[in-house]
């Protein structure tokens, strides 16, 4: 089968599992159940398993505009804002922007166009998960924003995932927006929902969330290199070598940062050696991480 008829296959499998699950609902539920039960069969869908980048990248588009209008309709549905906001984010991250960087070179002004839609991207994703965390606990925003602990909101451990896409996002957008000082000036709150998230399942995504952290600390003006250090080796030990993002997040957040190309490419190099298991929810992700690593590798001499 070709890449055009899997993508079709794809498409047109999820259109009948979403007509047969409408069928059933509508013959004795009100609308909101029918909304609700093609909001959980799309929360089920992931492409987590797809080892092929350009078939994903497809198929997104598709799957992210009928979520994102579904979501529209039961915002408060907390797997399936999960994730639209990961897929939104992972779009962002592993395709619009990745983009912007290759043609940088070339095409400086098509390059900062592609940045400016990534960014939109992650403001989108951010706003989905945020909206989600708001329907559950109204007033969340405002008590993200105050400036003592003991007013912060608080998580449950299955909001986690929420919160970590609320903040990935976050991230994103504000790297992408440093002319934008009232954007910037958000790091904080990112970073503390990322905080928050952390004290509830520290080991959430095996290491995704650890990584995250140090991230965050890597890049924050003032930052502490070995608290990052701290947490992105965490993070590689939680995933327990089934993560090629760990690696490349310690190569890009500290090795990078501190100058160190033998640590840089040996990490890389790591993450170039992930092996995934038939049906792994990582292919996918390591699928983008390799691509990237692989990409990093060739422009050391450009980094260092």
């Amino acid at each position: 089968m070709n890449e055009r008829m899997k993508k079709i296959h794809f498409s047109n499998l999820l259109l009948a599992s979403l007509l047969s699950t409408c069928l059933l609902l509508t013959a004795c539920s009100p609308r909101q159940m029918v909304i609700g039960g093609i909001a959980d069969e799309l929360a089920t869908q992931s492409q987590g398993t797809e080892s092929d980048l350009q078939l994903a990248r497809e198929a997104a588009a598709f799957y992210l505009k009928l979520s994102e209008s579904i979501l529209r309709q039961d915002p408060g549905h907390q797997r399936l804002a999960e994730s639209v906001s990961a897929g939104f984010t992972q779009y962002a991250y592993a395709f619009v922007a990745f983009d912007a960087e290759r043609i940088e070179v070339k095409d400086a002004k098509a390059a900062e166009q592609l940045r400016q839609r990534a960014a939109q991207l992650y403001r989108r994703a951010h706003q989905h998960a945020l909206k989600a965390l708001e329907q559950q606990k109204p007033g969340f925003a405002k008590a993200l924003a105050r400036p003592q602990a003991r007013d912060w909101p608080k998580l449950s451990r299955d909001q986690a995932g929420l919160a970590y896409w609320a903040a990935a996002a976050w991230g994103g957008w504000i790297s992408l927006s440093k002319d934008d000082p009232e954007i910037v000036a958000d790091l904080p709150l990112a970073i503390r929902l990322a905080e928050l998230a952390w004290a509830v399942d520290p080991d959430w995504g095996e290491g995704a969330l650890t990584g995250l952290l140090g991230s965050f600390e890597a890049g924050r003006a003032g930052g502490s290199q070995q608290r990052a250090l701290a947490y992105f080796d965490q993070s590689i030990a939680q995933a327990n070598g089934r993560s090629a993002g760990a690696y490349l997040g310690k190569a890009e957040g500290y090795a990078q940062a501190a100058g160190n190309r033998v640590m840089f490419e040996q990490l890389l190099r790591q993450a170039l050696a992930v092996k995934d298991e038939v049906g792994s929810p990582f292919t996918l992700q390591n699928e983008v991480m390799r691509r990237r690593a692989g990409w990093l590798l060739e422009k050391a001499d450009d980094l260092f």
